[in-house]
């Protein structure tokens, strides 16, 4: 199982602005050129983002990016969800119906634990949480 670069860079995009919550609005451009994403990538995360009510958007000028709630209350897994929908290892759990076999599958309910599990953490992890960790903190990118 592997994450998409989409969720990888909209995390990113994410935490970014949660680190510089408190500067204001935060450019695209600004964001693209700290983590070294493409703005035009971070430009479409960043709709899905605003459709999902996390991110506001503010124009004219000093206008940019905020996020439309704290950090406290932004999850990974709503970061995800935003992006991606919901999080499912496989269809079945999400929608029995479709597999013939639900019924009687044994692996299944392994599957479902897999599932609540994953789905467990990233809704308990929040920016705040991976903003005020104690992992090494990249030097700003100098242009």
């Amino acid at each position: 199982m592997k994450l998409s670069t989409t969720i990888r860079y909209g995390t990113r995009l994410m935490l970014d602005m949660a680190e510089h919550n408190e500067t204001g609005p935060i450019r695209i451009k600004t964001i693209a050129q700290r983590q070294g994403i493409s703005e035009k990538y971070l430009e479409k995360i960043v709709r899905l983002l605003r459709k999902a009510g996390l991110v506001d958007g503010l124009r004219g000028p000093g206008g940019g990016y905020v996020l439309a709630v704290p950090p406290e209350s932004i999850t990974l897994g709503s970061i995800l969800e935003a992006l991606q929908g919901k999080v499912e290892l496989c269809p079945c759990l999400g929608e029995p119906e479709h597999c013939e076999k639900h019924l009687y599958c044994k692996t299944r309910m392994v599957w479902n634990d897999i599932n609540a599990t994953i789905s467990s953490r990233l809704h308990s992890t929040t920016l705040a949480d991976l903003r005020d960790s104690s992992c090494p903190v990249e030097p700003e990118k100098v242009h």
